[in-house]
């Protein structure tokens, strides 16, 4: 079977993520799920302007760090996210950092246990 990968799907796949990376960090918190919604239209949307700069601009640094500092990046974008959206509080870099990998996570468990459910 083909494999669903419409932007619906995706964005309801992120807007889980979000808000259970939300549930699981004491150090992030997200009003309501509406606002996991538009934390995952921002994320994408920051992901797709924002962070391609961001890794062209620190290519020696990035390199130095052996790929350690994609984190920073990471939470970098996360910051800016929380500094847009209304309803979304990250109390740290760290918490930024956590968050950021627990979506991650979170996402791909979330495509693999669904595109197994089809097969």
């Amino acid at each position: 079977m083909k494999e669903n990968n419409s932007l619906i799907t995706k964005l309801i796949i992120s807007s889980l993520s979000v808000f259970v990376a939300d549930w699981l960090l004491p150090g992030v918190h997200i009003d309501s799920f509406i606002t996991a919604i538009g934390v995952a239209i921002v994320l994408g949307i920051l992901n797709a302007t924002l962070k391609p700069i961001l890794l062209i601009v620190t290519i020696p640094l990035t390199l130095v760090t052996f790929g350690l500092f994609l984190f920073f990046i990471n939470a970098i974008v996360i910051g800016v996210a929380d500094a847009l959206i209304e309803g979304l509080y990250v109390r740290s870099a760290w918490s930024a950092i956590m968050f950021s990998l627990l979506i991650s996570v979170i996402s791909s468990f979330m495509y693999k246990s669904g595109s197994k459910e089809r097969r």
